[in-house]
């Protein structure tokens, strides 16, 4: 079989503390890239892999063994793996990429795919932004923050990043399951006006808002919104033409 196909997943949130059995939540994504790693030749991790990971200079958090590790396989096999962080999966610094043989983006890609072009980033700096989220956004970009926050011991920080993630799932607004009408998704304005300065663009794929969707921007923009691993199990394929919605199982 050969490997001609690109996949795109987002929101994994693995080891969050609102899952109810993370063990099992974790062998599923891996079988799915077990499965998917015959036919595979670039893969994209669109943020919030991870629902909290924080490098320390010397150690590494624990957990996610099998993960990891069925990245680092298919790395090693030639695969292309890009992770794009989230607002979950902030703190990847130099350990993963260099332990699994990934490249790790903060932001924004924009790359030829088969000739298709493609823009792909998390989402959530997209639309505009809550006061108090573009203040936290900010805050724990800041690397003057982070190295603050690294001072402070694990079992202190790793109760409060679960705390509050668990905290944030709760409070998600019922009316962000669906896109919005088109003069009120944040999603959709956007994609509207830069698709008017990016014309030649031909898929916009993004995570963050744990739905799915697929809608035509412009004149044949696809904008591909990827859904979750929590509710969904889903993720995208492009198999040089299209991009498709699946959902795992």
């Amino acid at each position: 079989m050969s490997r001609d196909l690109t996949y795109f997943v987002s929101d994994l949130h693995l080891g969050a503390s609102y899952i109810p059995n993370n063990r099992e939540h974790e062998l599923l994504v891996v079988s799915w890239l077990k499965e998917i790693s015959p036919n595979c030749r670039e893969l994209y991790l669109v943020g919030d892999i991870l629902d909290y990971w924080f490098e320390y200079r010397n150690v590494v958090p624990r957990g996610f063994t099998r993960f990891f590790g069925q990245l680092a396989s298919m790395a090693d096999e030639g695969i292309k793996i890009t992770w794009l962080i989230g607002n979950h999966d902030i703190w990847i610094f130099d350990y993963l990429p260099a332990e699994l043989g990934i490249e790790v983006v903060d932001g924004a890609i924009l790359r030829s795919i088969d000739g298709k072009n493609f823009y792909i980033t998390h989402g959530d700096a997209i639309g505009s932004l809550k006061p108090g989220f573009r203040f936290i956004r900010s805050f724990f970009r800041n690397p003057i923050c982070q190295k603050l926050y690294s001072g402070i011991h694990p079992r202190w920080t790793i109760p409060f990043a679960h705390a509050w993630s668990s905290s944030s799932r709760k409070g998600y607004k019922q009316e962000y399951n669906s896109l919005l009408p088109d003069d009120k998704d944040p999603y959709l304005m956007w994609a509207k006006d830069y698709i008017a300065q990016h014309p030649s663009l031909d898929f916009i794929i993004l995570g963050h808002r744990h739905i799915m969707a697929d809608k035509i921007i412009g004149e044949h923009c696809h904008l591909i919104v990827l859904g979750d691993w929590i509710r969904n199990f889903s993720f995208a394929v492009y198999d040089g033409k299209d991009v498709i919605l699946k959902k795992y199982h």
